[in-house]
């Protein structure tokens, strides 16, 4: 029984586009068979990314397109139910998402460009 191999990592945009706590950047990926959104923000200088799926309720999060964070840039916040999750982990900290954490996407950052990491769950959407 044979290994499905995984993509290799997709280039997602230019380092610089990812700005200290600014605006997200969003792509599309398929999790489990399924199109979702993603996205991929900086948080102290490390660019992280999660699916755009709150974990109370698997609703897109941003109260406006690449809007995550909340007022003061501390948590990425859900705008649906006002749960709080800290950026480096994902993990939920205040709100209905009780203990949980938002799906992460790996990414790596080399010669001023990002990337992310397909794996067996989340792949690149399907092409055309």
């Amino acid at each position: 029984m044979g290994e499905q191999a995984l993509a290799a990592p997709q280039r997602l945009c230019a380092s610089d586009e990812l700005a200290e706590r600014g605006k997200a950047v969003g792509f599309d990926v398929i999790q489990w068979r399924e199109p979702v959104r993603a996205f991929a923000l900086r948080y102290d200088g490390q660019a992280v990314a999660y699916l755009n799926r709150c974990a109370h309720v698997p609703t897109e999060m941003d109260w406006q397109e690449g809007e995550f964070l909340d007022r003061d840039k501390r948590f990425i916040m859900c705008s649906i139910h006002g749960a709080a999750y800290e950026p480096l982990t994902g993990q939920c900290v205040m709100g209905p998402c009780t203990r949980g954490r938002l799906t992460r996407v790996e990414l790596t950052e080399r010669d001023g460009q990002v990337y992310w990491h397909p794996t067996r769950d989340t792949q690149p959407p399907f092409e055309d």
